[in-house]
């Protein structure tokens, strides 16, 4: 799944190539793109599946990048592409990250934006079946997977799980979402481990607002206090990943499980954060699959 030479790096010199790796490809442009709103931001780019035909599954993608503005849809374009070229549409989701504005204190942009985070993605998936029937006909709306990468990743379970918030949330809907299911790579899915282990430099207290711990808007946020959803739902993970590491994803499958629910896991062998992004990647190919097995 690895370079042989990589296997000699340290875990940093590992992260650093393959993240380089994987934002080392061209951006790929879109066939169409749609507005779900008025911000800039609410925007679906979407690829076309690349060969004949119609009935194509439907793969919502939710970009990585901690929440923060400078990571925007861009980064993932290729993985986007990549999954056309196997015969999926693909819908790539845009949505307002965190200020550019330095955070209190220091150190760059601050982690998302409460509630605006929150409303686009919910805002974006209402909006999704509408526009999808435009921008890629050749799509089959019965077989959408959502997936998602590192941020992304939480931001595609939370948006699987809407049906389980309290009815008196914005986002709350009466029924789950109509997915095949949802697979999150490394996706930062258990807040409480995310923050023991200062996941992105704290972003996930940057992205619910609440200063030094976890409050009341983590039981409205956090994927694993939004169980059992009853929509099938897979994990992907590298074991040397040093973004997200390893125990948040098992940490959420752990919850799942004393929920009465069952969530694949995929442990990657010699794999970071990076390459189930990156096209050049072994690991991205796996992905693929994953998310072949719940569309069809």
């Amino acid at each position: 799944m690895t370079d042989p030479a990589e296997r000699d790096m340290d875990p940093a010199e590992r992260d650093a190539a393959e993240e380089a790796s994987a934002f080392s490809h061209p951006a790929v442009a879109p066939d169409a793109t749609a507005s779900y709103g008025d911000h800039p931001d609410q925007v679906i780019d979407f690829y076309a599946p690349r060969g004949p035909g119609t009935g194509a599954p439907l793969v919502v993608l939710l970009h990585g990048g901690a929440w923060r503005a400078p990571y925007d849809r861009a980064h993932v374009t290729p993985l986007a592409d990549f999954l056309a070229r196997r015969g999926f549409a693909v819908a790539n989701v845009e949505y307002r990250r965190g200020s550019l504005l330095p955070q209190q204190g220091g150190e760059g942009p601050v982690a998302g934006r409460w509630p605006d985070t929150f409303d686009d993605v919910a805002a974006a998936l209402d909006a999704l079946p509408a526009l999808a029937r435009d921008a890629v006909p050749q799509a089959d709306p019965r077989r959408t997977v959502l997936t998602g990468h590192s941020a992304g990743g939480h931001l595609a379970l939370w948006a699987a799980a809407r049906h389980v918030l309290p009815p008196d949330s914005p986002w709350y809907t009466p029924y789950p979402a109509a997915l095949r299911g949802v697979v999150g790579l490394a996706p930062i899915a258990h807040f409480a481990t995310a923050v023991e282990l200062a996941v992105c430099s704290g972003g996930v207290l940057q992205l619910l607002g609440e200063g030094s711990e976890l409050g009341e808007r983590a039981a409205f946020a956090d994927p694993a206090a939004l169980l059992p959803t009853g929509i099938a739902t897979a994990v992907v993970q590298g074991r040397e990943d040093i973004v997200v590491p390893q125990a948040v994803a098992e940490a959420y499958v752990d919850a799942a499980a004393k929920a009465g629910e069952m969530v694949g896991l995929t442990l990657l062998e010699g794999v970071g954060h990076f390459p189930l992004i990156d096209p050049a990647a072994d690991a991205c190919a796996v992905v693929a699959e994953e998310i072949a097995q719940l569309a069809y």
